[in-house]
């Protein structure tokens, strides 16, 4: 069989003296080691803490010509890892990642260990592709990947049983245990350990679908879904039965859409699962939202406001009475900022009443309310019977239509304080929203108090991070002729990460206070432009509000732009 050999240019010291990595001593004393011990100079750079793996690794794939990776979930096929026994893998720290035809691509930190890739040329059979990853890395994907695949082999029968437990939701008792997980089938340790793995990733979204001869499972973490395991396609229609006796619902059902809840009980906390399937032409899809709060940011301070719109949004919260919009596209947090907003008003003296869909987060003392569209319970008609509970803060989660905008905004002029969403990009084109609604300017002028526009951004991983001098035609596309000597940050890639350079996230927000002149503008029924000139010449937008982060080096331009748009 054949092995991809490396072709060696310049001699790996020269190449990091020249790259500003190494210095001509520090080569010097490292080769006066490696006369005495024969250890690769590689070794003995890392080792004596002259550059890091991560610039060794670059490196050698520069000199080499070799492709590097940072492992991550994802990259490594657990079905082909076995095809090198686990402890030849440890001994020669290699990890099989995906086979294509006869080639056999194997994750490896010593691109010159011909002898080894000759080895397992011989003992696979196939061409063996070596790519550069760090040792670290390699072993800990060695204990992960083929501790899954016995997992999923043996049907994960090692799980711990006291990690997760599934528990009866009521509000009318305590929470019971259903199931004991050392009693449990493969299938129920199969499902404790895709949920399992989500809650500890802090996924939002577990997403169970089926695919031509494959069952894939990708979670959705900072915004973004990665496929994290493959399990047996046979075992698929019993992981969305288990699913839904979870959820409480009909498993013979499956040409139409069902939704459930699910709460599990982790580490002295309940995490609620909100279950939801679609048939497909392959069969269901499953996607569970996880709503985990020990993960919720429910705090004004958080959230990632600068200092005056921190300052602006909590005068309009004191208000005792108006109408107070968070817009944004769906994801961009808007709930988030309101559980704040509340949790921020949450007081004995108040009666608080939330009517959403679902709830999320449950809260003390607020009084909260779910919509139940098959019983007729809409938005519209909880705020009719709740403005008779005598409320004096109203939270509605979403104005969808123009009965519930119009009864929020009777509401808020009859002396109660409404805070709701609506899904539009920025905070001019809210109130151009309402107009298209329906709803009289004067009605609007006279109720609405402020708005708040918001998008989530990436901020750049602190695992990886690394800083960089911006082109000059980039700080000229950008504005910032003045700031020639700043510099910026971006992030590598690395495990911590999925390979993606960003980890967490933070929110940016574009503030309007519905003033004097703004309610003059709004009679005169202005066109959405109308209000964004407005807007700008007061307050700071979105995208500026991104590149202030972009300065303060929380996150990238390149995650801006992604996530900064408007019609």
């Amino acid at each position: 069989m054949r092995v991809a050999h490396p072709t060696e240019k310049k001699k790996l010291g020269e190449l990091l003296v020249e790259l500003d990595l190494l210095t001509e001593e520090q080569l010097q004393a490292a080769l006066m080691i490696h006369r005495k011990t024969a250890k690769r100079l590689g070794q003995i750079f890392v080792e004596e803490n002259m550059i890091s793996e991560d610039d060794l690794i670059e490196v050698l794939s520069k000199q080499l010509g070799y492709t590097h990776v940072w492992l991550r979930k994802g990259l490594v096929d657990p079905k082909i890892v076995r095809i090198i026994q686990k402890d030849k893998a440890k001994l020669y720290r290699v990890i099989p990642m995906f086979k294509v035809n006869n080639d056999l691509f194997i994750a490896t930190a010593d691109p010159q260990a011909v002898f080894v890739f000759d080895e397992l040329s011989k003992l696979t059979k196939c061409n063996i592709n070596p790519i550069l990853s760090r040792a670290s890395d390699i072993l800990q994907a060695i204990d992960t990947y083929y501790d899954e695949e016995i997992m999923f082999d043996d049907f994960l029968e090692e799980l711990n049983e006291n990690e997760l437990q599934l528990v009866a939701y009521s509000y009318d008792q305590a929470f019971q245990e259903l199931g004991d997980m050392a009693e449990g089938s493969p299938i129920i340790n199969l499902v404790n350990l895709i949920i399992l793995k989500a809650i500890k990733d802090r996924a939002s979204d577990i997403h169970i679908e089926p695919d031509r001869g494959i069952f894939r499972v990708r979670y959705r973490i900072d915004g973004i879904l990665y496929e994290v395991m493959t399990p047996k396609p046979e075992v698929y229609p019993a992981v969305i039965s288990r699913l839904k006796i979870m959820a409480k619902l009909d498993i013979t059902e499956r040409r139409m859409p069902q939704d459930g809840r699910i709460q599990v009980y982790l580490e002295g906390r309940t995490v609620d699962l909100r279950f939801s399937s679609l048939p497909g032409i392959l069969s269901e899809k499953v996607v569970l939202r996880v709503l985990d709060k020990k993960n919720a940011v429910l705090d004004l301070n958080m959230l990632g406001f600068n200092k005056d719109t921190l300052v602006g949004f909590r005068n309009l919260l004191q208000k005792p009475f108006g109408l107070i919009l968070v817009t944004g596209p769906t994801g961009s947090g808007k709930s988030t900022t309101l559980y704040s907003a509340i949790n921020f008003l949450n007081s004995i003296e108040k009666n608080i009443v939330t009517i959403e869909d679902p709830v999320e987060y449950q809260m003390e003392i607020i009084n909260q309310n779910e919509v139940n569209d098959s019983l007729g319970l809409t938005f519209a008609k909880i705020l009719k019977h709740v403005l008779r509970q005598d409320p004096d803060i109203v939270m509605v989660g979403e104005i969808r239509e123009k009965e519930t905008a119009e009864i929020a905004i009777r509401a808020s002029l009859t002396g109660h304080l409404v805070l709701s969403t609506l899904h539009t990009n920025d905070s001019a084109s809210a109130i151009s929203r309402l107009l298209d609604m329906g709803i009289p300017p004067y009605l609007i002028s006279s109720s609405l108090a402020g708005v708040i526009a918001q998008r989530l951004i990436r901020t750049v991983c602190k695992e990886c991070k690394t800083s960089y001098y911006p082109s000059q035609t980039l700080l000229d596309q950008l504005g910032w002729t003045e700031d020639k000597g700043i510099r910026l940050v971006k992030g590598k890639g690395c495990p911590s990460c999925y390979d993606s350079g960003y980890k967490g996230r933070a929110g940016i927000f574009e503030f309007m206070e519905v003033d004097t002149e703004l309610k003059a503008l709004i009679l005169e029924n202005p066109s959405v432009d109308e209000i964004r000139k407005f807007n700008e010449s007061k307050y700071s937008t979105l995208k500026m509000e991104g590149y202030k982060k972009v300065k303060d080096g929380l996150t990238s331009i390149t995650e801006i732009s992604r996530a900064v748009y408007t019609d």
